[in-house]
């Protein structure tokens, strides 16, 4: 158990700086951010934030940007979402 627990700690960590390292790229280049929510290992929540808050484009941002680099690095991730 505590191994499991060590992993999901690990993974969490891993997330947050993956996600950091996404919303730094969307923060340069089209002034918007992302930010971890909440992960579990197999659904990832984020806040999409800055110009991205209401923008038209941001279901592409979210399912193109922010799914398609966390399912290269965790590809046993089944749900990403966006909550307020």
């Amino acid at each position: 158990m505590e191994n499991h627990t060590h992993e999901v700690a690990s993974d969490l960590e891993r997330m947050r700086t993956l996600i950091g390292n996404v919303s730094a790229y969307i923060e340069q280049f089209h002034s918007g951010s992302v930010e971890l929510v909440s992960f579990d290992g197999r659904k990832l929540q984020v806040r999409l934030g800055g110009a991205c808050d209401g923008c038209s484009l941001s279901t592409t941002t979210l399912k193109g940007w922010v799914g398609g680099t966390v399912k290269q690095f965790f590809p046993d991730v089944e749900v990403i979402e966006a909550v307020d």
